[in-house]
């Protein structure tokens, strides 16, 4: 029997979805990982995501924001996107998760994009920077973040009032991520312009 505080089972390319977000975030957060380590071993070391001045990694790496909570954040985003894996395959393995379990899940999710809009603001207008491997991690948590809370405000799991909400969303989700991904190179393209009348 069905009870109210399972929310209605998430469709299979959604949760398919799910894990090829976190799997590509965790190669995204794996590369970084392994080129701040080889920084640390060796100073002069030229990590293969540092193309020229722009395109780099190496001074988001080294930078503050690189570090948040006293720990690279590629640590951080080894963690957090074996979440959307583990949650994706439990739905394709048949789990019928509780609306509490979705709604924390996509808390975190929220969290994520607060905090990957900031890098790529200070990426872009502190560092002066465009990280490859820093730019696959916003990526993957924009798509995860725009599809996953489209889904949940459509199967009413964050308040029925809502719902509309999230069948237009549901609908336009790729619109909108499109529109997102195109407002980080607009910025980026400005500051770049900003930067050349220097």
């Amino acid at each position: 029997m069905s009870s109210p505080d399972r929310a209605p089972v998430m469709s299979r390319p959604l949760a398919l979805l799910l894990v090829l977000v976190g799997l590509g975030g965790l190669l995204g957060s794996f590369e970084l990982a392994v080129e701040y380590i080889r920084t640390l071993k060796d100073p002069a070391y030229t990590p293969s995501c540092s193309v020229n001045l722009v395109v780099t990694c190496t001074p988001n790496m080294q930078s503050w924001q690189g570090s948040m909570l006293g720990f690279p954040n590629a640590l951080l985003g080894l963690i957090a996107f074996a979440v959307p894996v583990v949650v994706g395959m439990s739905v394709l393995a048949g789990a019928r998760l509780a609306r509490w379990y979705w709604a924390l899940f996509d808390l975190g999710l929220l969290g994520g994009y607060v905090f990957i809009t900031w890098l790529y603001s200070q990426s872009i207008f502190s560092l002066g920077t465009l990280c490859p491997w820093c730019m696959e991690v916003w990526f993957f948590t924009i798509i995860g973040f725009w599809y996953t809370t489209a889904w949940l405000l459509r199967a009413g799991v964050l308040g029925r009032l809502l719902e509309p909400v999230g069948r237009w969303l549901m609908q336009w989700a790729w619109v909108v991520i499109v529109l997102n991904l195109l407002l980080i190179a607009v910025l980026a393209q400005i500051r770049l312009d900003w930067l050349s009348l220097l």
